[in-house]
């Protein structure tokens, strides 16, 4: 019986949030103990046959020195054509950027 290897498929990137994106809301001091959240979604350059495994990491960030520093990445929906990146902070951590890496790892 002849065994049929499939190659695996890798994606990789930088990605650089801010600020200047579209409908970011992390740099604004809301009502204490408000969470705000920060959703984008990465396609990937070519699709995968199956859902990939997904690492996402932060790789940088600016926040306000006078508040404290609160950030969490979390990777969620993820597809064989791409997957959303969630950044959360609460009470009255103001974010201005952050920059992050990931890695998908399929067939």
């Amino acid at each position: 019986m002849e065994t049929l290897v499939q190659p695996w498929k890798t994606f990789s990137a930088t990605l650089g949030l801010g600020v200047l994106s579209e409908g970011w809301n992390l740099a604004e001091v809301p009502d204490p103990g408000t969470a705000r959240v920060f959703t984008v979604e990465v396609p990937f350059a070519e699709s995968f046959a199956n859902p990939p495994v997904v690492h996402a990491s932060l790789t940088g960030f600016d926040m306000d020195h006078a508040y404290s520093g609160r950030l969490s990445l979390k990777v969620s929906e993820i597809t064989p054509s791409g997957f959303f990146v969630n950044l959360h902070t609460w009470d009255d951590t103001r974010v201005y950027a952050v920059e992050l890496s990931w890695l998908a790892i399929g067939a």
